[in-house]
């Protein structure tokens, strides 16, 4: 099996997340300068490229429950960079019934979980070892029940193949399906 390079960083809400009426969320899916368990660091301008790549393209960063590409649950209104990290914007959609348990779920606690999917495109070593993420590819943005550090804002990667294999399908359907749309 390929290695094709999918990766994932969670965070938990924390602090600066709020959920109000329902179903917007906000808050920050990662954090710059903070090494994780895997000796990673997100660098202040890494997801700049990808997003204006995005933008210029007319595309948004997908809200997912679980990592799951066939499971999308709200859309990201404002996914930026900022001083502290990459911050997002958006709202469940109450016509999706795993959305409106979701909604009841971050309500009661029970979620308090981000994760990004990305693809590294340029990291370097420091001298501590760390890999420094430098610009990465963001794919999507969860909500997820498990953050692997629960007392950090960012943990530790996993990689999935299988998972970026696809990403990569329900993006290119995603893309017909919006191009079939604007034609008619």
């Amino acid at each position: 099996m390929q290695d094709t390079g999918l990766e994932r960083k969670f965070a938990r809400f924390g602090d600066g997340l709020q959920v109000t009426d329902g179903s917007v969320i906000e808050g920050y899916a990662s954090r710059f300068g903070l090494t994780d368990q895997g000796g990673d660091m997100v660098q202040k301008g890494a997801y700049a490229g990808s997003l204006a790549a995005l933008g210029a393209a007319g595309r948004r960063v997908k809200m997912l429950w679980q990592h799951d590409p066939a499971q999308p649950i709200g859309v990201w209104d404002e996914v930026r960079e900022d001083g502290q990290g990459l911050f997002v914007r958006g709202r469940l959609l109450e016509g999706v019934a795993q959305a409106r348990e979701a909604a009841a779920l971050i309500a009661a606690g029970a979620i308090d979980g981000l994760s990004i999917g990305y693809r590294t495109l340029k990291a370097a070593k420091n001298d501590k070892g760390q890999r420094l993420l430098m610009e990465l590819e963001l794919w999507e943005v969860s909500l997820v029940t498990f953050p692997m550090l629960p007392s950090a804002r960012v943990a530790a990667k996993r990689e999935t193949p299988e998972a970026d294999a696809a990403l990569r399908e329900l993006a290119a359907a995603f893309e017909g399906a919006r191009l079939e749309l604007a034609r008619r």
